[in-house]
């Protein structure tokens, strides 16, 4: 990826993460556990693929997701007023779950110390 369009993706990044401040004020929508992690946009400027987090189980992703595929239209609005380019990328989200797998790794290697520490005071005993 080039350098354009890595600041293109940055920009379209901080500035969803706006637009849903502002949505979260507006609607009364608890928006708050969403965090855009990403943006990919096409090389055209015509697609951009933003993954979220979201905090809470499943249920909690679900309705975010909801809410956000519904509202994505006035997110795209919000955007082409702060952000000038030649198109305003058409927004799809998605789900990145690389958080909830690095927690679920750091647990695993927690488990392996917790065993280890066991194991070693089984043996000094």
């Amino acid at each position: 990826m080039n350098r354009r369009m890595t600041r293109v993706n940055e920009l379209l990044r901080r500035e969803i993460g706006l637009a849903l401040y502002r949505l979260l004020n507006q609607d009364g929508i608890d928006l708050a556990n969403i965090t855009v992690t990403h943006v990919v946009t096409s090389s055209g400027l015509r697609t951009a693929r933003v993954l979220v987090s979201v905090r809470g189980d499943a249920k909690k992703a679900n309705s975010a997701m909801a809410a956000l595929r519904e509202r994505r239209g006035h997110i795209q609005k919000l955007i082409s007023k702060n952000v000038v380019l030649k198109y305003t990328p058409r927004l799809t989200f998605g789900l990145d779950t690389s958080l909830q797998e690095g927690d679920h790794v750091l647990d695993i290697l927690r488990n392996i110390d917790n065993t280890e520490q066991e194991y070693d005071g089984a043996d000094e005993s």
